[in-house]
């Protein structure tokens, strides 16, 4: 086991934690927020490109979000893709931005979110769990060897010649 090896196995235990905060931002929780929809795919002259690299996102009010393109004749892309999106979410168009109003949370959403949450979090901890459990199993495995070597070298018998 060696610094490298430690060193990979903290650059995958942080990517595991990002990932999570990732998912947590993309959840629709009834606050405009414009990580909801920065990483939408659009069609951007022929190209699938994340929102953000074609519009600009802009909180209006705490329930709405405004989506001004670079380029006005993307508005029916970005209109499309944030419909055809697994958010629910209801775009209008008015011709130079697109706008989302995020709907109040009933209680039947806030169950759904719950549940959600909990899945996220399980799949983090799973993530973490095998990152944890790998580089367990290889620090026995260097245990192991340190051992044999330890019980090679008590074991070997002194040679004349060198010794006396």
């Amino acid at each position: 086991m060696n610094i490298k090896e430690v060193e990979k196995i903290k650059d995958k235990l942080e990517e595991a934690l990002e990932f999570f905060e990732k998912e947590l931002k993309n959840i629709r929780v009834g606050r405009a927020t414009p990580s909801l929809v920065e990483d939408l795919p659009v069609e951007y002259f022929g190209t699938k490109s994340p929102l953000k690299q074609v519009a600009s996102i802009s909180v209006q009010d705490a329930k709405t979000l405004v989506i001004s393109p670079w380029s006005p004749d993307s508005l029916v892309e970005i209109e499309k893709a944030i419909r055809e999106s697994e958010m629910s979410l209801n775009p209008i168009n008015d011709g130079k931005v697109v706008r989302i109003v995020l709907p109040a949370l009933t209680e039947e959403r806030r169950r759904e979110l719950v549940k959600i949450l909990g899945k996220k979090t399980e799949e983090a901890r799973i993530k973490i769990r095998n990152i944890r459990e790998d580089f367990w199993s290889k620090v026995q495995a260097a245990e192991k060897r340190v051992r044999f070597l330890r019980m090679k070298i008590s074991s070997q018998k002194p040679n004349p010649r060198i010794c006396g």
